[in-house]
């Protein structure tokens, strides 16, 4: 029975965080670096770790998150392998040396507890949404895991000279650095994007980078916030 399911055994440890295969998360977990996870994504463990609902840490940020309910996370500590996935989405590994992204809450998966991160509103897009949209940046030295549904595409949005368009249903994450603003194309609506029926997408310039989802799912994005 063991010989079949060979190809099937985790990977020995090369990382803080790694891929099991394209849609689960490996966390080689160690007493003093503990995790923030997503609340219900932990689907298997060895060795001695222990969870903490709502922790502290996410208690302070609650008020400013994007449900006003507080950050759905929880706090793992201990020593051990932690496994991590989110109803069979593809886990995307970051290692952030010093520099930032911007995350969408939905993509969020995991990251290192000592990241700086808190909820921040998203620039140049007030007058499409009111008072503006969040999103959730992290930054430091350490490790994040996001989410996409199906393989997601990185684009480089080069030196500048010519801007990105990406629908909002399937973005998951961005370079803080970036310049973001709205545009509508009333011409193209039936043809663009399955939101509200606007075909209305965000325009990233600069250097950076953007990460797309081959998915529209309009469940939880950006929220709008008044």
């Amino acid at each position: 029975m063991n010989q079949p399911l060979a190809g099937y055994a985790p990977a020995p440890v090369t990382a803080r965080m790694e891929n099991h295969g394209s849609h689960m998360l490996k966390v080689a977990m160690q007493t003093g670096n503990d995790l923030f996870a997503r609340v219900g994504s932990m689907v298997a463990y060895e060795g001695f770790i222990q969870y903490e609902p709502s922790p502290s840490a996410v208690r302070q940020i609650a008020r400013d998150w994007i449900t006003g309910e507080g950050a759905p996370l929880m706090k793992c500590s201990g020593d051990g392998l932690l496994y991590l996935a989110d109803y069979g989405a593809n886990v995307v590994v970051i290692n952030l040396a010093g520099d930032a992204i911007s995350v969408n809450a939905t993509n969020l998966l995991a990251f290192d507890a000592d990241l700086t991160w808190g909820v921040e509103r998203v620039k140049g897009l007030a007058k499409f949404a009111g008072q503006g949209l969040w999103n959730t940046r992290i930054s430091g030295q350490g490790w994040v895991a996001l989410t996409s549904r199906g393989e997601p595409i990185v684009v480089d949005c080069g030196d500048g000279e010519n801007e990105t368009y990406v629908d909002p249903d399937a973005l998951v994450a961005w370079s803080p650095n970036l310049k973001v603003k709205g545009k509508r194309s009333f011409k193209a609506q039936s043809l663009i994007g399955r939101g509200s029926g606007e075909a209305y997408q965000m325009a990233f310039s600069g250097q950076g980078i953007v990460v797309v989802q081959p998915s529209e799912d309009s469940t939880d994005r950006l929220r709008f916030r008044g």
